[in-house]
């Protein structure tokens, strides 16, 4: 078997509607519309997690957040999980290189000290343009201190205050640039290769676009929020109130929209950096040799249901995201498929391009298979939040809040916890696909919230079945035992 390039293009809070070939009419995207056109557009990807740390860690282990035990944004992944990366260089020869964001453990761990099986061979990492710029494993700020230290001075003063980065510094350019270079370099190697460009963008604050960029984006097409026509459970309700980017009703209708601007702006100018990617494959004469994937790791609310980023409120805009595949011969251009993919299925999908088992991973399925039967083994994707995030004091909800998601096909069901409170949300996505009214106990959809609910409760047991027990044991050996046999 010839083994294929994996390329892999990877954004953060990217929702699945800002594609034009998602139905998106408002923010350009040309380059990415033209990769889904040339192979498989998935229409139901599901995040495991709708936080960075803990989604990433699913789509690089392969595994649901029981399996990898990375329930939170500043959780470490444990040191014997391993990456699918590192098995692509162990066991298929790849060589491997990362340029941009990880985010598998947190911030504070990664900026010290790489994952002991992280599996790149080359590690340029940066998980924003501002943040942990004296790392020894920060690419972006090394490129910066040699080519623009003007610049990388105004971040280090400003942070994420400093606005609108010009063009020829931004760090999705840097990642463009690195990966262009890193595919120029495997042109001439008999080797193969897997490469992550991994971009901060479209993030928020929002306002790291370059400045001609907002002039993509039509203000008039912009469209207003989604309002929930129904009463929301609390832990919802909660988190409009304690956001950590702040309380939807102190935005004017006019603040949301530039936030809603300066997201679309990133995203056309990231579309142009994927571009120039694809041009270098394509001028390498690499495209039919390399699996293109690209996605995101969650969404990102933008006041839709009076919520902002993302949290505990399992909507389409936060655990819905884009997910295109290409590969010439294997996958069929134009294709559409709803088969319930989820994030943590790029494991298995790469592991088997390159020939390998997927045994690390049996809760990972390949992606290009997928497309092919349109049609996957689960009978709903699950999204787990376990007290993820955090609110606008920076810290961790108390008491924890807790919300499980099942989706079929058609409907939707999330469970929320908050101490003893628990309360559901079922919606109809064919009929209310902006997730308006809550159908939970309604008796017409009682088989279908019943159904859900039974995966749900299976993803709990098994869950509840593989956490580490916290009692000690003393056992008694042979000598000790009891005789309880009375007959």
């Amino acid at each position: 078997m010839t083994r294929p390039n994996i390329l892999m293009i990877m954004t953060d809070q990217q929702r699945r509607d800002t594609l034009g070939i998602y139905g998106c009419g408002w923010i350009p995207t040309p380059h990415l519309d033209r990769l889904g056109q040339a192979g498989a557009v998935f229409e139901h990807c599901t995040v495991d997690n709708p936080i960075c740390t803990p989604s990433r860690a699913s789509i690089f282990t392969g595994k649901p957040v029981p399996g990898h035990a990375v329930q939170r944004v500043h959780d470490n992944l444990p040191p014997d999980e391993v990456l699918f990366t590192e098995r692509l260089r162990r066991e298929a020869g790849y060589r491997t290189a990362v340029f941009g964001k990880l985010h598998v453990s947190s911030r504070i761990q990664e900026e010290r000290q790489r994952h002991p099986h992280d599996g790149f061979d080359i590690y340029e990492w940066c998980l924003e343009p501002s943040v942990s710029i004296g790392s020894p494993f920060n690419g972006y700020a090394a490129w910066l201190r040699e080519t623009a230290p003007d610049f990388l001075d105004a971040l280090q003063r400003n942070g994420r205050k400093e606005l609108h980065h010009p063009e020829a510094q931004h760090m999705s350019k840097w990642a463009a640039d690195r990966t262009i270079a890193f595919i120029q370099s495997m042109k001439a190697e008999r080797q193969p290769f897997f490469c992550l460009m991994s971009l901060f963008d479209p993030h928020d604050p929002y306002e790291d676009y370059p400045l001609t960029f907002g002039n993509c984006i039509d203000a008039a097409k912009i469209p207003e929020p989604v309002v929930s026509r129904t009463i929301q459970p609390g832990c919802v309700r909660q988190e409009q109130q304690g956001s950590y980017l702040g309380r939807f009703s102190d935005f004017s209708a006019e603040e949301i929209r530039k936030i809603r601007l300066g997201y679309a702006a990133s995203i056309a100018f990231l579309d142009k950096q994927v571009g120039r990617v694809l041009a270098a494959l394509d001028e390498a004469e690499m495209t039919d040799d390399t699996l293109v994937l690209f996605l995101s790791d969650h969404g990102d609310q933008l006041g839709d249901h009076g919520l902002f980023v993302k949290g505990v409120a399992l909507y389409e805009p936060t655990v819905g995201v884009p997910l295109l595949l290409r590969w010439p011969g294997h996958v069929n251009a134009g294709s559409r498929c709803t088969a319930l993919a989820q994030g943590r299925d790029v494991a298995a999908t790469c592991l088997a391009a390159a020939g390998l088992d997927t045994q690390s991973c049996p809760e990972s399925e390949d992606l290009v298979a997928m497309a092919s039967r349109n049609a996957t083994r689960r009978s709903s994707a699950i999204c787990a939040y376990r007290n993820s995030g955090v609110n606008d004091s920076g810290s961790f909800w108390d008491p924890p809040m807790r919300a499980t998601m099942a989706r079929d096909q058609r409907f939707k069901l999330t469970l929320y916890t908050n101490g003893g409170l628990s309360e559901r949300e079922l919606f109809d996505l064919q009929t209310d696909p902006r997730e308006t009214v809550n159908l939970s106990g309604d008796p017409t959809h009682a088989p279908t919230e019943l159904m859900l609910l039974g995966d749900i409760a299976a993803f709990l047991q098994a869950e509840a079945a593989g956490a580490a027990p916290r009692a000690t044991s003393s056992l008694p050996n042979a000598a000790q035992r009891m005789q309880n046999r009375i007959k």
